[in-house]
């Protein structure tokens, strides 16, 4: 039997956490309040006070709305602008690959229709042929 002591010193771990946002607008409050309560001007005096801020505050708060809005308008100007420059640019590459096409098909027509045509001349050169009894004569590259 082994000789083994065993010990119940697990390691503990101690979570701490700072305090919240609840009890900072709480202490937050109850200055204010103290301050109101203790201001060295009268109760009329300090809500005129608080009314000139508020309404400075409300300026102040349209203002910064419609400077982010002028931003904001900005900004979709210039996506739009960049959407429609990319639009163009696709734009007039499917007019330049549609031009290819074309090109390339008017090019293919001709081969066929050429080719046809010497067909047509070689097949009426061969009956021509058959029907005088001669051999026909080979064309070029045929032996």
């Amino acid at each position: 039997m082994s000789d083994r002591s065993y010990s119940d010193d697990r390691p503990i771990v101690i979570e701490k956490s700072g305090p919240g946002v609840v009890p900072f607008l709480a202490g937050l409050a109850i200055g204010a309040g103290v301050a109101l309560l203790f201001a060295p001007q009268s109760g009329a005096q300090t809500r005129r006070d608080l009314a000139r801020r508020g309404r400075r505050a409300k300026v102040r708060a349209q203002e910064l709305a419609e400077d982010l809005r002028d931003k904001a308008e900005e900004s979709y100007q210039e996506a739009r602008a960049r959407v429609e420059e990319g639009l163009d640019s696709a734009r007039a590459a499917v007019t330049r690959g549609r031009g290819k096409v074309t090109n390339a098909v008017g090019t293919g027509r001709a081969a066929a229709n050429q080719a046809r045509e010497d067909l047509e001349r070689r097949l009426s050169a061969a009956k021509s042929a058959y029907r005088a009894g001669i051999e026909p004569a080979p064309e070029d590259g045929e032996e």
